[in-house]
């Protein structure tokens, strides 16, 4: 390797490191989903980015989804996958399907590799963590139709986590939630979730890794992607039409978020190598970050 190869490692660890002082100590709320959840190799890309957010100090807790997988189960069990308003119909049969797909497949997994990779980490059923009411879901016609034994997440419960926290291990969170009165398992939309989770940890950050670069002006164009937004700017966005479908809930929970403690939300996209660490360690960052 020449020189100026070596000097350009340097230079790079050195941009990074007023973000690393910055950081230390802090906590950053990462929800893992869409392609990064589902490519193994783009998964054990984002576990070393994590592990390497541990070792230099930062407090990294990681709330995963499990969508498809979820259904590629039900669909093995002779269950279809229905869905309203964007929420998947949960029957007694499914819910224990997710439990299932959740707790012995895709948490276990996430927490073997960052073992793997010299990282510290504990599984955690989101049902010792977060607190959930049923909810109905909004058919077509816009009706309210029961969809099974879904939830919202009405509050949380930390102690498993900080300990985890406490003695630098990193808690992988599944989404699930404990209905308020009952104590059953709910079926939570993760990306949800993970924004009450660090509204009640006043994180530092809410990172969504997902399968799109972060939010565009045009989605079919990546070059017109947002490198930064604020609240206003993107109420605007959402009202015009620009910001539309499945992101609203994402950028409404992301505003949520900022109102209540935490101090940045960032859109990344986890099919490219090192996004975590290119947004959070280098000035121009590679997503889109919401911020006041």
């Amino acid at each position: 390797m020449s020189i100026e190869a070596y000097t350009q490692k340097a230079a790079t660890l050195i941009e990074a490191l007023p973000y690393l002082q910055a950081f230390r100590g802090q906590t950053f709320l990462i929800k893992m989903g869409g392609s990064a959840m589902e490519n193994p190799e783009l998964v054990k890309q984002v576990m070393r980015d994590i592990v390497f957010l541990e070792v230099v100090g930062v407090n990294p807790v990681v709330v995963h989804g499990g969508g498809k997988a979820i259904s590629a189960a039900m669909k093995e069990a002779g269950l279809e996958a229905k869905f309203v308003g964007g929420f998947r119909v949960t029957t007694p049969e499914a819910i224990s399907i997710v439990e299932k797909t959740l707790s012995d497949t895709l948490n276990p997994g996430l927490v073997e590799m960052l073992r793997e990779f010299g990282g510290k980490a504990v599984g955690v059923p989101g049902t010792d963590v977060f607190i959930g009411e049923r909810i109905k879901g909004t058919n077509d016609d816009g009706d309210k139709v029961d969809i099974g034994r879904v939830g919202q997440v009405v509050g949380s419960q930390k102690e498993k986590m900080q300990e985890a926290l406490n003695a630098n291990i990193v808690p992988v969170i599944s989404p699930l939630a404990s209905e308020l009165g009952t104590g059953k398992p709910l079926n939570v939309n993760a990306d949800l979730a993970a924004a009450a989770l660090a509204k009640d940890l006043r994180a530092s950050k809410l990172i969504y890794l997902s399968d799109v670069p972060g939010l565009m002006r045009d989605p079919s164009r990546p070059d017109t992607l947002i490198p930064s937004i604020n609240p206003d700017e993107a109420s605007a966005l959402m009202a015009d039409g620009t910001i539309s479908g499945g992101m609203i809930p994402k950028i409404n929970s992301a505003l949520d978020a900022l109102n209540n403690g935490v101090g940045k939300v960032h859109f990344i996209d986890g099919r490219q190598a090192h996004s975590l660490l290119l947004e959070i360690f280098t000035t121009s960052g590679i997503g889109t970050e919401v911020t006041q």
